[in-house]
Order: C-alpha cells, then sequence, then structure tokens
C-alpha cells in the first residue's frame, strides 16, 4: 500500500494554499451564521425569560402563534435556505477568482 504523498493531505485547521484557505474562511463563516441565528436568539429569549418572566418576546402574537414559536418553525428553515445561498455565491466567485488567476488573466 501506497502512502499518500504530502500535498494531498486535507486539514481543516491547517489550510495551504489559498484557494483552500478562502473555502474554510466560506465554510467557518456560514457555520458562525447558522449558529448565532439558530442558537444566540433561543439563549436571547431563555435569558430574557429568567430576568423578565416573561417579555414582548413570548407575549407578542404573529399570524396567531407566539413570535418565538413563529420564528423557529418557519425563519430558521428560511436562513438555512439563504445561508446556502451565500456559501454557494462564495465559493463560486472564490472559483472564478482562482481560475482567473491560474489561467494568468488578472483584474
Amino acid at each position: 500500500m501506497q502512502k499518500e504523498p504530502e500535498s494531498c493531505r486535507v486539514n481543516l485547521l491547517r489550510p495551504k494554499g489559498e484557494q483552500m484557505k478562502g473555502e474554510v474562511t466560506i465554510m467557518l463563516a456560514s457555520l458562525l451564521g447558522w449558529g448565532v441565528v439558530t442558537f444566540g436568539f433561543q439563549l436571547l429569549l431563555a435569558l430574557v425569560n429568567v430576568y423578565d418572566k416573561g417579555s414582548w418576546l413570548t407575549e407578542f402574537n404573529f399570524f396567531g402563534l407566539p413570535f418565538h414559536f413563529w420564528f423557529t418553525a418557519q425563519m430558521l428553515p428560511l436562513w438555512f435556505i439563504i445561508i446556502c445561498a451565500l456559501f454557494n455565491l462564495g465559493i463560486d466567485r472564490l472559483s472564478e477568482r482562482q481560475s482567473r488567476r491560474r489561467d494568468g488573466f488578472y483584474d
């Protein structure tokens, strides 16, 4: 069995080359955006309920449902679709820039 050459190994914690660093940056930004919206709102809701014992976040109704329920049920799947679109746009832009550099055409 042949040992893999060192240049073929992939490590997300130590990206090599500009292309891979850009891809890892886009991945981390996407995960950070997902985490902030998903867990940040729930954490805010929990903190407000602990200190306020009920606030506008739990008392406000939106389309007949509590706002926090609507946000979790409707906005998080929509946010996931937005993150996927932004991720693809970022990767496409990065790939286009790298292909122009590789072909010798600079901006």
